[in-house]
């Protein structure tokens, strides 16, 4: 199928679905892409998986009452956030234990109350993997809304966030609320989480949140060009993916998460200062430093801590 023909797909009254779901993937890709950039430089990324699994209960109790996906999701992951965050401040339990609690457990609630509804296998299916074919117009503006709240939070809390991310006692230390800027982080992860999982599907939406901010972290040292970069190619990945999702009859779920696994793989290996082939010349061309490693990059003349240009 040719771009054009796509697009013509797109406006055809019997196909409302497609530019539905066209839509709520690229908000989904790019909310993901801000709010995975958080994520990636915590080394938070097991939260993401833990959240998908959380928000299952919602789901499913949203489903059993035919109400609003969204906002059943939502309100399940919202509260498991704050249980997590809670929790968490126990010294005696690491927060990936507490998370590791919850995420089984919030599953497995969501497994004992779907299989109560008619239509159980196919129904899990859909939640697993995702659908873009039974996307209500309600969902499409609960989706928005979500996207705008979480980027203005993003937006609003940006420079609070950097320090805690970069140095948590130093947050404290300058009179920070790390445990509320925590929970809204697990928030905005949920809200993030629960508007994907329509199109990408429970299992394969942690993708969607960690691969395109793993990989502007390649292409880039300073946070804002990467949270510009990462929400970019989320949308991108998400736009082709759905485009050879329809072409070739490939799940679109799947298909996306492979393009976007696909984008991380190039930069992997042609990010002009971190990738493997950037690496590979410079350790031909500095030969006597290949022993030297003091945690500090050179940029222009200039030794500059990663850490700070991540702040930048």
């Amino acid at each position: 199928m040719s771009i054009l023909e796509f697009l013509t797909d797109l406006f055809n009254p019997d196909l409302r679905f497609l530019p539905k779901a066209l839509l709520i993937s690229v908000m989904s890709a790019v909310v993901c892409g801000v709010v995975g950039c958080f994520v990636v430089l915590r080394g938070m990324a097991f939260i993401g998986d833990a959240v998908a699994h959380a928000v299952f209960p919602g789901l499913a109790v949203a489903f059993v009452l035919q109400g609003s996906l969204v906002l059943g999701g939502a309100v399940a992951g919202i509260i498991t956030a704050v249980l997590v965050a809670v929790f968490s401040q126990n010294r005696r339990l690491k927060e990936d234990s507490v998370m590791g609690v919850f995420l089984v457990g919030s599953f497995a609630l969501g497994v004992v109350i779907i299989s109560r509804a008619p239509g159980y296998a196919g129904s899990l299916q859909q939640f697993l993997f995702g659908s873009i074919t039974g996307i209500p117009d309600s969902d499409v503006v609960v989706v928005a809304v979500a996207a705008v709240v979480v980027l203005g939070l993003a937006f609003a809390l940006h420079k609070e966030f950097v320090v805690v991310t970069l140095d948590r006692e130093m947050a404290r230390a300058m009179g920070l609320s790390v445990f509320w800027l925590d929970i809204v982080l697990y928030v905005m992860v949920t809200l993030a989480v629960v508007i994907s999982i329509q199109t990408i599907g429970n299992i394969l939406v942690l993708a969607l949140l960690i691969t395109p901010a793993a990989t502007a972290r390649l292409l880039t040292d300073r946070l804002g060009v990467m949270m510009t970069l990462g929400p970019l190619i989320g949308g991108l990945s998400a736009l082709v993916g759905l485009y050879l999702s329809w072409t070739y009859d490939y799940p679109t779920g799947g298909t996306i998460v492979l393009v976007s696994t696909a984008v991380f793989l190039l930069a992997w290996t042609l990010a002009p200062r971190h990738g493997l082939v950037a690496t590979w010349r410079s350790a031909r061309r500095q030969p006597d430093d290949a022993g030297l490693d003091d945690g500090v990059t050179v940029v222009g003349g200039d030794r500059r801590s990663p850490a700070l240009d991540a702040g930048r």
